[in-house]
């Protein structure tokens, strides 16, 4: 086993009495480590390059830190400007993002440095993934829009340029619950899940909807299994939808269908299933449920093969190769985690007082010198002083009392639109 990769589930729950998280041997059961303090929220857990563990807390505004083979303390917090609803490190172990309100926050690793805030969704996000090659960042919302970012593009933002997404996916009626990205990186295949009972499959490379599946329920998890022919469906009703991709007749859209061979429901869970993972071979299937279980599957046979049971609905769980830092205790990571700053760094260089480090901060397709962001700032606030000379914006006193107004009026209309927003959301979520 020492020779082999060794698969073992992350699991967490709303509870949280126990430990934050759990990692067990998903064929014995058995608990391997578990690392403790607080709860991590949905959608909120995720391993960085193989050495730290993050899990955003539940309801709070910062992320904690274990390094893999200290479970029993934290290495630090991570203070965000607002509550996380979810969370992703890149694969490549670059970049950390997440979902704080309407907006997507995306920290530089190794400065810690956070790079930008993209603030194109209208309503909080649900989910966030990266691609497998860390080339993009696919986020979902409230909004029932799904993003996809080039994160080669977003980290070329320029003073006078926002980020902008290079697709946006609008295809979905009601909030987007999960995202699962498949193989292949700007190749690959992205599968998203919704409360509008239906799962949409698309086309990475060209942006194009390949498949949708309506179900009779809502759909509050997504993943596929390593060779992309089944699609796995938890829906909010506790049923595991298995949905094969390459059934005839290939139709763009359909419905599922118990009465088909290609289709078939696990069944064991009494609530909603919130999170599914499948192993590497593709065998076994990982549910966790807000019934406060987490479920192993046989994926043929459709039988449940261990049920372990959490203390509160089960937040996360995943099957993920262990590192071997996870169970020796005296190694450590490789690389140290800096602090994570809580604003973007506007300046192009930068001075650490403490460490006298200097940061670089280039930009690709610079062919000749231009102003540092403090020139162009010092440059408008030129032109406003000009203007203000000129009794072009009026009397001083009654242009802030003005402004002032303004931000209350946009701060009210936000709420009502939100108001507005969760009271349609229930009416048809009802209905249906």
């Amino acid at each position: 086993m020492a020779a082999s990769a060794l698969e073992v589930v992350l699991s967490c729950d709303a509870g949280g009495s126990l430990w934050n998280c759990n990692v067990w041997e998903p064929r014995s059961g058995t608990t391997l480590t578990s690392y403790r303090g607080g709860n991590t929220s949905a959608r909120g857990l995720c391993m960085l390059a193989g050495e730290y563990l993050l899990g955003a807390q539940l309801g709070k505004n910062f992320i904690s830190v274990w390094e893999l083979q200290r479970k029993d303390q934290l290495q630090q917090k991570i203070i965000c400007p607002g509550v996380v609803t979810c969370l992703a490190a890149s694969p490549n172990g670059l970049h950390v993002t997440a979902g704080i309100g309407e907006s997507i926050y995306l920290w530089e690793v190794s400065t810690g440095n956070l790079l930008l805030t993209l603030n194109r969704h209208y309503q909080d996000l649900t989910c966030i993934r990266f691609t497998d090659d860390s080339s993009h960042l696919i986020s979902g919302g409230k909004d029932n829009l799904v993003l996809v970012w080039s994160l080669c593009s977003v980290l070329q933002v320029s003073f006078a340029r926002v980020p902008e997404p290079r697709y946006i996916w609008s295809r979905h009626t009601l909030p987007v619950t999960d995202i699962h990205c498949g193989v292949g990186g700007p190749l690959s295949r992205v599968a998203t899940a919704s409360l509008d009972q239906t799962v949409k499959l698309w086309e990475l490379s060209c942006g194009e909807l390949l498949m949708s599946v309506l179900f009779d329920v809502g759909i509050m998890s997504v993943t596929l299994d390593p060779c992309e022919y089944y699609l796995f469906c938890g829906g909010n009703d506790g049923s595991i939808f298995h949905v094969n991709l390459f059934t005839e007749p290939d139709q763009r859209e359909k419905s599922f269908q118990t009465d088909k061979g290609g289709s078939q429901i696990f069944k064991g869970h009494r609530n909603q299933v919130t999170c599914l993972s499948v192993s590497m071979d593709g065998t076994l299937l990982i549910s966790g449920s807000h019934d406060e279980t987490v479920r192993l599957w046989d994926v043929q046979s459709k039988q449940c093969l261990r049920t372990i049971n959490h203390k509160g609905p089960v937040t996360n769980a995943f099957l993920t190769v262990a590192s071997a830092n996870m169970f020796n205790p005296d190694s450590k990571p490789s690389i140290s985690l800096p602090k994570f700053s809580r604003h973007v760094q506007t300046s192009e260089i930068t001075e650490n007082e403490e460490g006298g480090v200097i940061t670089l901060r280039l930009q690709h397709n610079n062919k000749e010198a231009q102003e540092s962001y403090l020139e162009k700032a010092e440059e408008l606030y030129s032109v406003m002083c000009a203007a203000a000379d000129k009794h072009m914006l009026g009397d001083g006193e009654n242009t802030k009392m003005r402004v002032v107004e303004l931000e209350d009026e946009v701060k009210t209309l936000k709420k009502i639109n939100r108001d507005l927003y969760d009271f349609s959301v229930q009416v048809l979520t009802s209905h249906k």
